[in-house]
């Protein structure tokens, strides 16, 4: 008999054995091998209550094949066989990732249920362990956002401009009104721009389009491009003011006046009343630059309106400014069946000084006498 027969005669008496429960024939038989095959030593030992033999042989396995899907999940079976949790847990995961990269064949699909069902446990315990720890603590949103990070309960969104990124600012979805003096003010507005708004639409209902096709460059990638849907009326508009507009509002032009607002020539200051209609859905995006903060003072604010920014979405309430970062990606969209006006303005950040103000401002309009002015259809 030549050697691979024996090799042959010998597995194939093995696997019988195994098949039969005889796990000491079964033993000897793969002891008798030269080479015997990883798996089949690991499905003895496992058999045989040889934990440390059949985790030595698994590993065999995956060294040389990092990926191989019933060794990662009889990896997860015998730490939990060994009562370590976390060690299951971690080869579980790699299981399932891999069963959701490359498939896996149908004889595994019970053992991956298993496994997701094991991963889905550890998840809640190391939820409730994490939840006792901080327990009794005052709250504290930076804390809560990093558990929610590590829990997988909230996705982590940054600053992604698509056109111009400004380094070092702090990663802030929104700020609060609180932490600016010239917000009160603007708000105590709120019902005399209202009446401005009113006596507007008596005369014109809907705003021209928020979103335009340009005569001189290719059109945005918009679904709301050229639908009043989502209207605008200007006053100002690519850093000058529309002075119809102007003249007819008074009231939105004072309470303009308190805000920071850029002053870029060709491109700032913008202001203007954003229009949405009922059943609109302005997609997620993100915003031209980072070195600026939207803000929305609501006017006319029916229920089911609301704006997503990052993982946060917060619901407008009329007369109550939303500052917010638009180079996060965000969305919103008006469910209700009525019509949502707010009033949408820029500031500048409030981390960057004069002198980096003033040095932005010429960069912006070196790249703006460069070529044609990037549309900015965030907001």
């Amino acid at each position: 008999m030549t050697d691979q027969a024996r090799e042959t005669a010998l597995a194939q008496a093995a696997i019988a054995a195994l098949r039969n429960g005889d796990m000491a024939a079964a033993r000897a038989n793969a002891d008798a091998m030269h080479n015997p095959p990883p798996m089949l030593l690991a499905q003895i030992c496992s058999r045989s209550g040889d934990l440390d033999g059949e985790a030595q042989a698994l590993k065999q396995i995956l060294a040389g094949d990092p990926r191989n899907l019933p060794a990662l999940l009889a990896m997860g079976q015998n730490a939990l066989a060994r009562e370590d949790e976390r060690e299951a847990t971690a080869w579980f995961r790699s299981a399932l990732a891999q069963a959701t990269a490359t498939g896996a064949p149908p004889q595994l699909q019970p053992l991956l249920q298993r496994a997701q069902e094991r991963v889905a446990t550890a998840s809640r315990r190391f939820e409730d362990h994490l939840t006792a720890a901080i327990e009794g603590l005052p709250p504290l949103p930076r804390i809560t956002h990093a558990t929610d990070l590590l829990l997988g309960r909230s996705q982590l969104y940054l600053q992604q401009p698509s056109m111009f990124y400004f380094p070092g600012l702090p990663q802030r979805a929104f700020y609060e009104r609180h932490e600016f003096d010239w917000i009160a003010p603007m708000e105590a507005a709120t019902g005399a721009i209202i009446d401005e708004l009113v006596a507007i639409r008596a005369d014109q209902n809907d705003f021209a389009p928020y979103v335009e096709t340009p005569d001189d460059r290719p059109a945005p990638n918009n679904p709301l491009r050229d639908d009043p849907s989502w209207g605008a009326f200007y006053f100002w508009q690519n850093g000058v003011p529309v002075a119809e507009n102007a003249k007819r509002c008074p009231a939105v032009m004072e309470a303009l006046s308190y805000a920071p607002m850029p002053v870029i020539a060709g491109r700032s200051p913008m202001a203007l009343w954003s229009l949405l209609k009922p059943g609109t859905h302005i997609q997620p995006h993100n915003g031209l630059l980072n070195t600026r903060l939207i803000c929305h003072l609501p006017l006319i604010v029916p229920n089911d309106c609301a704006l997503r920014v990052g993982a946060e979405t917060r619901a407008w309430q009329t007369g109550e400014m939303l500052i917010f970062d638009d180079s996060i990606e965000h969305e919103a969209w008006n469910r209700s069946t009525e019509t949502r006006v707010i009033l949408l303005f820029e500031i500048w950040r409030p981390e960057i000084g004069a002198e980096e103000q003033e040095a932005l401002g010429r960069l912006f309009q070196a790249i703006d006498r460069f070529g044609p002015t990037q549309m900015d259809n965030g907001g």
